[in-house]
């Protein structure tokens, strides 16, 4: 498969670009993608055989099973990392090994499970995300995989674009059906 091809598999909808300016509606529309998310994965992988949660995304990446545990995984993190910048002083966040996390026992659970998280998880995580305020959302925490401060608006916007990129891969997976 050629290098464009598989950038196109990689980043369906194209690498994260952060918002020139963070508004009440860029909020709202980023918070929306946020509520939205479990819904549409559950829509997305309903009645998948298990076979079918093995399908690839792209060549050597992840199945749609480890797709929908990371979601939990990554989203769990994400709404913590937030909690922390609003009730800590510009906080270090702890980074984890996503890839070796995927290859985790927990991710031969059945998919249910992560969907049941993400759901709870976004129930909550939307809730306080609505509640924020111009003052919450320039609140930061250290990313030190990046070396930099991010702002509570820098992780909503990241953490929306995150919920298309992978729901794109679950797509994406569904449609080439492990033809790689």
């Amino acid at each position: 498969m050629e290098q464009v091809a598989l950038d196109e598999l990689k980043y369906p909808i194209g690498k994260y670009k952060k918002p020139e300016s963070f508004t009440e509606q860029t909020l709202k529309d980023k918070v929306k993608i946020l509520q939205e998310l479990p819904a549409a994965l559950t829509k997305e992988v309903a009645g998948l055989d298990e076979a079918s949660l093995s399908y690839l995304h792209r060549p050597d990446g992840w199945t749609i099973a480890q797709l929908v545990h990371h979601l939990a995984d990554s989203h769990m993190n994400a709404f913590i990392r937030i909690k922390l910048a609003l009730t800590e002083e510009n906080p270090t966040i702890k980074p984890y090994e996503e890839a070796k996390w995927a290859k985790l026992p927990d991710n031969n659970a059945p998919i249910e499970a992560s969907l049941k998280i993400l759901d709870g998880v976004h129930q909550r995580w939307t809730m306080l995300l609505l509640a924020l305020n111009a003052t919450d959302l320039e609140r930061t925490v250290v990313h030190p995989e990046h070396g930099r401060q991010m702002k509570v608006s820098d992780l909503i916007s990241l953490y929306a674009w995150h919920c298309g990129h992978h729901l794109a891969h679950v797509k994406n997976a569904k449609k080439f059906k492990n033809k790689f």
